[in-house]
């Protein structure tokens, strides 16, 4: 573990260093687009099965990646990644994770979603508490951590609650078939979703110890074409009932999702992980369920209410906690 470090840091030390305006710039641009994409997702599965659906979104955004990243490899510098990096990737990053994501805006509002994923930053700090030398938490940033927990309880104890008692007979028929009502109920789906972000942060810093050095566009290239492949193969063996329904604005939803949604944003994001902190960059879930809440409510009119605004609110002061501290450990 140490020498693999050691030499990913040395290998980083010869790529180009981004200034801090090009770095404010990429998280800026993953803001927007990441805050869009949750209500744009779940649009997207009209006519569509979860599973498929998502395989079908990293099946083109590879497509664009395989004429893209070359070139910007070779701009950028890097080695190809290892097949370990491009497992990570695939598997953890955009295969488990988007799986999950998808199968759970079948039933969960976009806005709510959005919400519960903002605990990513606390789950990234964890992880890299274990996995990241150097990016131990301190005693107090525990405490952050509980404080947005608490924020997530409080979402399961009202508005999933809510979710819990309403009728949900309008949901199958919108998504490829899908079962009117979730077996598990939405706490269950709720649940099963707050392990997207687990698994991401995993994924995430398996890249930043034993990737820094490494082709960000490549990675991402070959990590897509796998979790294309097993979502896809996920979607033969478990949604093989499911009907697929092709519209215009699903065609633009995927569109989007594959091209500006995928291939832009992790572009960027595992650029940018290569030479910042990885709970830095966990920053990005501060403004984008806000932006997704916000879309939700005056677009999609999802409902959202003032325990939303509660939920959200406890678990973003936990980010700042545990962050605030983590920056002033940098100074």
């Amino acid at each position: 573990m140490t020498r693999a470090v050691t030499c990913a840091q040395s290998s980083m030390s010869t790529l180009p260093q981004p200034s801090r305006g090009a770095l404010g710039a990429a998280v800026g641009v993953m803001c927007v687009v990441w805050g869009s994409t949750w209500y744009v997702v779940r649009e997207g599965l009209v006519g569509l099965p979860p599973l498929g659906a998502a395989g079908l979104r990293f099946l083109i955004a590879w497509g664009a990646m395989w004429a893209l990243a070359p070139r910007i490899a070779r701009r950028e510098g890097g080695a190809p990644p290892s097949w370990s990096l491009i497992a990570s990737m695939g598997v953890l990053n955009f295969g488990l994770t988007y799986g999950l994501v998808y199968w759970a805006e079948v039933y969960l509002p976009s806005a709510l979603a959005a919400v519960l994923w903002a605990i990513y930053p606390l789950i990234m700090a964890v992880a890299s508490h274990v996995y990241v030398p150097g990016e131990r938490m301190q005693a107090a940033q525990f405490g952050g951590l509980v404080l947005g927990l608490g924020g997530v309880a409080c979402l399961f104890a009202t508005d999933l609650a809510a979710l819990e008692l309403a009728s949900s007979a309008a949901v199958g028929g919108r998504f490829g078939g899908a079962p009117a009502a979730p077996a598990l109920g939405m706490m269950g789906v709720a649940a099963v979703f707050l392990l997207a972000p687990l698994v991401s942060a995993i994924g995430t810093a398996h890249v930043k110890v034993h990737g820094a050095g490494t082709s960000s566009a490549l990675l991402n290239r070959d990590g897509m074409l796998l979790g294309a492949v097993l979502l896809l193969g996920a979607s033969l063996l478990f949604e093989r009932g499911a009907t697929w329904t092709f519209t215009g604005r699903g065609l633009m939803c995927l569109g989007y999702l594959s091209l500006v949604g995928t291939v832009l944003t992790f572009t960027l994001y595992f650029w940018a992980l290569r030479h910042a902190r990885a709970t830095q960059l966990a920053l990005i879930s501060y403004v984008t369920p806000a932006i997704a809440v916000m879309i939700g409510v005056t677009v999609g009119d999802e409902p959202v209410t003032y325990w939303t605004g509660v939920g959200l609110l406890g678990i973003l002061a936990g980010v700042a906690v545990s962050m605030g501290i983590a920056r002033r450990r940098l100074r």
